[in-house]
């Protein structure tokens, strides 16, 4: 099963993906200790043509994660015919331990990658590299994090075995399950849908305010990192069983299917965008040091905080609409 074309991409780009990063997280260390600008030595020269190199290299590698995230969801979607009680991606997450775990890093990862290529951009406007020492102390953290998340796609797509009988979505997400995943689905549909449409109207009048005024940047960017979660339990609980019109429904991944036109890739991407994004405003608003990026730095903060508003309002927007639209009604 690992001669499977997508599998052999993941583990290929993983392992690359974290030599690359071990790398730049040894170079942050040097940059960490002796980075002077105010210096012309020898030195200091090499580590600023090694900051090009490096920033460079990385910006592709890191933008690749935040694809292979998909790339990964699409992976076990295509081989959940392979195993038996599968009916989607669910199952073959479920195939054996490592699953779930691999996934739950990769979407951590994902989330500092985009944060890491929000600062680079960020850091590479401004004539002085503002930006440069909370660059590398982010990758410092992020290498551990990709090896972890590396060895644990390794294990599980190294450890898909056909004749494994798995789980389907029906008995992981029902309610009443005994799986962790099924109790969240005992949380009150009601109680969701208020935690939800309580955290939207905070993020779209604390974004709006921040855009306007500039004020409340760490507000905005935790009320943009709180969405993901809340988002997530939302479309899982509330939203699934509309767009399935079923309503005892609530796999998060059958909507990835061509069945329901694919829906679910553009909900998830437009959730991580806003996500991501608004917590890159909020970094761009919190930093104090940043007046020397090309534009200003208010125009920088104001450009993220509208991507993040758009997208959480294309998410919203489909979420309504699937509502609407369903010809369940409960």
């Amino acid at each position: 099963m690992t001669l499977n074309p997508g599998i052999i991409a993941l583990l290929l780009s993983s392992i690359l993906s974290a030599l690359i990063l071990a790398y730049s997280a040894l170079f942050g260390i040097r940059v960490l200790r002796k980075w002077d600008m105010s210096s012309g030595s020898e030195a200091q020269l090499l580590m600023e043509r090694g900051t090009y190199l490096v920033s460079t290299l990385l910006a592709y590698v890191l933008a690749f994660e935040v694809l292979a995230l998909f790339l990964f969801i699409q992976t076990a979607e295509r081989l959940h015919p392979l195993f038996v009680g599968a009916m989607c991606a669910a199952g073959t997450l479920y195939v054996n331990p490592f699953g779930y775990p691999a996934l739950g890093l990769r979407v951590v990862l994902a989330i500092f990658a985009g944060l890491w290529l929000i600062m680079n951009w960020l850091d590479s406007k401004a004539p002085d590299y503002p930006l440069i020492r909370a660059k590398y102390r982010m990758l410092i953290v992020m290498a551990p994090l990709a090896l972890l998340s590396a060895l644990a796609s390794w294990f599980y797509l190294t450890g898909l075995r056909a004749d494994v009988i798995t789980s389907c979505c029906g008995s992981l997400f029902s309610q009443g399950s005994d799986s962790v995943r099924g109790e969240v689905a005992l949380t009150g549909d009601s109680v969701i849908r208020i935690v939800y449409m309580s955290a939207t109207v905070l993020v779209f009048v604390i974004g709006a305010a921040y855009r306007r005024t500039g004020r409340g940047a760490l507000a905005f960017g935790a009320i943009s990192a709180l969405m993901l979660p809340v988002s997530l339990l939302a479309l899982t609980i509330y939203v699934s069983p509309y767009i399935y019109e079923l309503p005892t429904h609530h796999c998060p991944f059958c909507m990835l299917q061509a069945d329901y036109n694919y829906i679910g890739y553009i909900i998830y991407a437009a959730l991580l965008t806003g996500s991501v994004t608004g917590m890159g405003a909020g970094a761009a608003g919190a930093f104090g040091r940043l007046q020397s990026i090309e534009g200003g730095q208010d125009a920088a903060r104001r450009r993220l905080t509208l991507v993040s508003l758009v997208s959480f309002a294309a998410f919203t927007l489909i979420l309504i609409w699937s509502v609407t639209s369903s010809n369940l009604h409960m």
